[in-house]
């Protein structure tokens, strides 16, 4: 269990969440995430579950893409990853929202969902 086998789950799980966001599939981001998850996105309501998370990212524009980069990772034990990221959602007329998050991932069966989400604005 290493860092860096740590990151590589973040960065994969981000990886998918990201193809979802751009491509505006809000399903296929909440299929990402576990079924009591934690969520605090850019605005100050306090989410938990994946219908509660869903109605925040319908509400994202289509257009809107992100740009997602791992800064550090650990595991907290085994089949839990936690990290930090660097967040960049762009929005369709080129401006941008530089976006500070907080994750933590765990294993169910043979997938990573995550648990715990939080964006803080980097700006």
């Amino acid at each position: 269990m290493t860092g860096s086998a740590a990151a590589g789950v973040l960065a994969e799980l981000l990886h998918r969440w990201r193809q979802a966001f751009d491509a505006h599939r809000p399903s296929e981001m909440i299929a990402l995430f576990s079924g009591d998850a934690l969520f605090q996105g850019i605005e100050p309501e306090l989410r938990r579950g994946r219908e509660q998370i869903s109605d925040y990212y319908a509400r994202v524009p289509a257009g809107v893409t992100a740009r997602a980069t791992v800064l550090s990772a650990g595991w907290l034990e085994r089949g839990i990853v936690h990290g930090f990221a660097d967040l960049t959602f762009t929005a369709p007329a080129g401006d941008t929202h530089p976006v500070r998050l907080s994750v933590v991932a765990g294993q169910e069966a043979d997938r990573w969902l995550i648990r715990h989400y939080h964006a803080a604005s980097r700006r």
